[in-house]
This record gives C-alpha cells, sequence and structure tokens, in this order.
C-alpha cells in the first residue's frame, strides 16, 4: 500500500513539473486559462483551471499560448552572443519541459545553434532530432528547421537535407521557403567555394532569387542573408563592383 501510495505521488509531482501556466483555445470556441500540459500517451493537452480540469485532444485545439519560459531570453542572448556553451543545460531543460508547449521548437533551435557554435554538429543534430521526432514537420516548417538544415549540411547527409528543403520550399512560409534556398547555394558551395562555377550556380540557383524576389516585409532577414551571400559571390568571380553594390543594399536594409 504504501509503495502503491509512493508510485501515485511520484507521478503527480512529475506530472505538476510538467504544467506549466497558458491559455488554451478550443476548436469549438471554448477558451480555457490555468496550467496546461502534454500528454503523450492520448495526445491531448490536460489544463487545470480553479479546482477544475479538462482534456483537450491535440487535433481539437485551435491556439496554445504558454507563457514565456523566465530565463528563455538571456539563454537566447548568449547563444547570439557566441557563447552559446553557457546556455546548453538551460535551453536542454526547456526543450524537454516544454515538449508540445509552444516554446520547445524555438528552444531547441537555440540549442542546436549553440552546439553548432561549440563545432559539435552530431549533438546539435541529436538535439533537434528529440524534438523532430515527436513532430516530423518541425524537419522543414518552423523556427528549428534552418539550424537543423546546418546541422545536416555538416554532417554531409546531404539526401535527408535536400528532402528537408524540397518541403521546405513546397509547403513553408515564404520566409523559410526563402531560407531553404539560402540552403540549397550554401549546399553547392560546400564542396565548391574555389571553383568561379559553383559561385555562379550558387547565385543563380538560390542567392540572387531571395535577394531580389522575396520582396515582402516578413522575408527581410533571410533577403538580408541573401545579399550579403551575393556579394560574396560576386566578389569570388571577379564582379567586384556589383558586389559592392549588393553588399550596400543589404547594409541599408539592416538599418
Amino acid at each position: 500500500m504504501k509503495k502503491l501510495l509512493l508510485t501515485v505521488v511520484t507521478v503527480l509531482t512529475v506530472s505538476s513539473m510538467w504544467a506549466v501556466p497558458g491559455t488554451i483555445k478550443s476548436k469549438k470556441g471554448t477558451v480555457r486559462k490555468g496550467e496546461i500540459r502534454w500528454v503523450v500517451t492520448s495526445k491531448s493537452y490536460e489544463v487545470k483551471f480553479g479546482k477544475a480540469a479538462e482534456m483537450i485532444a491535440e487535433d481539437d485545439v485551435e491556439s496554445l499560448e504558454i507563457e514565456k519560459p523566465k530565463n528563455f531570453d538571456t539563454l537566447v542572448q548568449s547563444v547570439q552572443g557566441g557563447s552559446g556553451g553557457s546556455a546548453v543545460d538551460g535551453l536542454a531543460k526547456i526543450t524537454k519541459d516544454y515538449k508540445r508547449l509552444q516554446w520547445d521548437k524555438v528552444a531547441a533551435r537555440y540549442l542546436v545553434e549553440a552546439y553548432l557554435q561549440m563545432k559539435n554538429p552530431q549533438k546539435a543534430y541529436d538535439a533537434a532530432r528529440v524534438v523532430i521526432e515527436g513532430d516530423q514537420s518541425a524537419a522543414y516548417k518552423g523556427d528549428l528547421a534552418p539550424a537543423y538544415w546546418q546541422a545536416l549540411l555538416a554532417l554531409g547527409q546531404r539526401e535527408r537535407l535536400e528532402n528537408c528543403l524540397r518541403k521546405a520550399v513546397q509547403e513553408a512560409s515564404r520566409p523559410l521557403s526563402a531560407e531553404a534556398l539560402i540552403m540549397r547555394g550554401d549546399i553547392i558551395l560546400k564542396d565548391g567555394a574555389e571553383k568561379p562555377e559553383a559561385h555562379k550556380k550558387a547565385l543563380i540557383d538560390a542567392y540572387l532569387k531571395v535577394a531580389l524576389m522575396y520582396n515582402d516585409a516578413d522575408c527581410l532577414e533571410p533577403r538580408i542573408k541573401a545579399m550579403e551571400r551575393s556579394a560574396a559571390s560576386l566578389g569570388a568571380i571577379g564582379m567586384s563592383d556589383q558586389a559592392q553594390n549588393m553588399k550596400a543594399n543589404a547594409a541599408s536594409l539592416s538599418k
């Protein structure tokens, strides 16, 4: 009896640790605000509000808004500042504790970037796969995808990478489609950075497409990235004036 009671208490304690504050809206229009956790066995969300509780199947969820983890911004700033190693433990914890709770994919993105900064693409890949195993679309849609692609590129997993890029161009948002095209250019230059023909192909097939055709406001970041890569490739094939112009245009958009 004592052993059974201890097991129940342990389960309840672990479950409460997984619950995080947020708001969930069902497709029926019901809105619940309270402590929310993901229940993997039933593929549903449990939300506790007041003394009541309700289970909402994943397919019945219209929207999910989870409060940002308290230390999230600090961890992201560490990665963006080049000190990803100091953020690994914190980001790994968020990825685990917030599984299917909005923040797991974006935390995994920065965790992958941190491992890439540390020159450890295998750990970057492993960190990404933790999320992707639960949601296959994360490999080509959303926050995690571009960082995952970088890990695949570093590990030489070209076939898997190409499959992800193809799906991203076909199914993902315009900004992510732009990122996929940029990655195609990076693949072309991976083994041919010293060959003028490789730079020409990367320009025509990838970088210039994004620089010139993705003028959407939400594509600004990848467009700047594509312009910077275009400038580098233009310089590599001796088109220095055009390279300077492209570099200047990228700089003006960055302001």
